[in-house]
């Protein structure tokens, strides 16, 4: 679903508007000049809110915004960052310095109003702000939506643990952006004292992480993670100095035993030769790069200890939290299905999740075959087991984190979490390969909050009536949450969503039916709960780096 959303946002994104009345608006670098969108509200793109430091800088945390003299016409420049090939790359830009914010205002004079900032996905390899146009809850619903580049792959994310390359450019990034909001968004008509975060996917998983950083502490009211959480084996890289050599063997870069050496590698090559996809082909439900737990070092640290331990600690601020998933998330995996279900039956152990630690290969292998037959059930992964396989990839990947994740939340103390399934589908979902079965597939929720319908056009003209009525009571919900910190506030049409406890109880299913559910993840929730119990393995921050040469400094 990614894929297909990339490559018709990217079509979209080609499409601005070129007519229409200005805004001026004063923040504190200059004056902007927003225009008016034929859809409703003021837009205003390419907003510098930080500086990436370039060349072997380019690792550390993000500089000061510019500030102009001049108004600033702020249009859309389609600027977007370092990035492998993919569909959205198709008439942008791609810059070193390419963090940008796009602000989208109402048509109105009213004040204080509430702020939506959306981080964007695409595992940490892929995307931009833009990817998200969300034109419509802007106008249908009063709130200023904020959107964001922020670095990615290599350049974001490369976690050495030396002062040139700490980690987390990316995350400092995001920071950076929700301080320029609290500055910045009031001129607007904006709130700063109720913003909501909300992300999908790898921007789910970012929002998740905020809430534990001490550094973002205090920037933001709520959060709403959309398929993505922070207790997961894709939200932090278990081992990033190898990581780091691995990548660059995939670059023909091989003397990756020498430290130094690496680092001068990754410091000293063009950043347009140190950009690739990678996680299109990663069995063991991780990615190369992610956020990092980092080494102390001068600079300040975005995450310095293991999600897990935070949580377990209580040691962050609490806020409200609206998560959930879709109920077909391993639909994502249909992508690798042709390549990877003979691979599966051969040798299940290379997908169990990379969070999973065994003391040899024999007791790896057995706890694979336990996976498979509880999943399978004795079937092979083939067109008769796609179900099975999709159930097991939304399972590992997105639906065991989730509840995982809120567990832990919950027994820490934190009360005020509100955990949902999302499964609407209608006759224009596809259905999944090799059956006639539809599910709502990866961030599917999000794609009902945003503009038109998933791979379409932004026009709402020709959705279901079922879909435009989905729509909008997703819309409300969300509306509600970002205004009250509650799904359903008191006095709703919809039904009453207490906050969920430990065992995922209560959540809500928000199908073509919405109803109030008992144990989220039922089937499958003990099988991973043992598995963790013994076999998990944390995130670590990278070594002390060796001392350097004299001659090399």
């Amino acid at each position: 679903m990614l894929l297909r959303f990339l490559t018709v946002v990217a079509v979209l994104a080609l499409c601005s508007c070129d007519e229409g009345e200005w805004k001026e608006v004063r923040i504190a670098q200059g004056v902007l000049r927003g225009r008016k969108d034929p859809d409703g509200p003021y837009t205003f793109y390419n907003i510098p809110y930080a500086t990436a430091p370039t060349g072997p800088d380019r690792y550390k945390a993000p500089l000061p915004a510019p500030v102009w003299s001049q108004p600033r016409d702020a249009v859309d420049e389609k600027v977007i960052c370092f990035q492998g090939k993919n569909p959205f790359t198709k008439g942008c830009t791609m810059k070193e310095d390419c963090l940008i914010a796009n602000v989208l205002v109402p048509d109105t004079e009213e004040i204080n109003l509430p702020v939506m900032v959306y981080v964007h996905g695409g595992a940490f390899e892929l995307g931009s702000g833009n990817m998200m146009p969300s034109k419509h809850l802007v106008r249908e619903k009063n709130v200023i939506v904020v959107t964001f580049n922020y670095r990615l792959s290599v350049q974001g994310f490369l976690c050495l643990g030396t002062a040139d390359a700490p980690g987390n450019a990316g995350m400092k990034d995001q920071v950076a952006l929700l301080k320029w909001v609290q500055k910045n968004i009031a001129s607007f008509g904006g709130d700063p004292d109720n913003v909501t975060i909300l992300g999908i996917s790898a921007g789910s998983i970012s929002v998740s992480l905020l809430m534990l950083s001490k550094s973002a502490e205090g920037l933001f009211t709520k959060i709403v993670p959309e398929s993505g959480v922070s207790v997961a084996s894709i939200s932090t890289q278990i081992d990033p100095v190898e990581n780091a050599k691995n990548y660059a063997r995939m670059l023909d870069f091989h003397d990756v035993d020498d430290f130094n050496a690496l680092e001068a590698f990754y410091k000293n090559t063009p950043i347009e030769s140190l950009v690739i996809s990678t996680f299109w082909d990663i069995k063991n439900i991780s990615l190369v790069f992610c956020p990092c737990i980092e080494r102390q070092t001068d600079e300040e640290a975005f995450l310095t200890d293991s999600p897990y331990n935070i949580i377990k600690n209580g040691n962050y601020k609490k806020v409200p939290v609206l998560v959930g998933v879709s109920n077909m998330e391993g639909i994502l995996q249909m992508m690798n299905y042709e390549r990877w279900k003979n691979e599966m039956n051969e040798n299940f152990s290379d997908f169990l999740p990379a969070d999973l630690q065994f003391k040899n290969e024999k007791e790896k292998k057995e706890v694979a075959q336990k996976v498979k037959e509880f999943y399978f059930r004795g079937k092979p992964v083939g067109q008769e087991s796609v179900l099975d396989y999709v159930e097991y990839f939304g399972d590992v990947m997105f639906a065991y984190p989730t509840l995982r994740t809120v567990s832990l939340l919950v027994e820490s103390g934190h009360d005020q979490i509100y955990l949902y399934e999302y499964s609407f589908v209608d006759e224009h979902t596809p259905v999944v390969p090799h059956t006639n079965v539809r599910g709502a597939d990866h961030c599917a929720q999000s794609m009902s909050i945003f503009d038109g319908v998933p791979f379409g056009t932004p026009d709402e003209s020709n959705l279901t009536p079922e879909y435009k009525r989905m729509k909008a009571t997703m819309r409300d919900i969300w509306y509600n949450f970002v205004v009250h910190g509650k799904p359903v506030p008191e006095g709703s049409p919809l039904p009453a969503w207490p906050a969920t406890d430990a065992t995922g109880s209560p959540y809500m299913s928000l199908g073509r039916e919405i109803d109030l559910l008992d144990s989220f993840l039922k089937r499958s929730a003990s099988l991973w709960d043992k598995l963790y119990a013994k076999y998990y393995r944390q995130s670590k921050a990278p070594p002390q780096p060796p001392k350097k040469d004299r001659s090399e400094l």
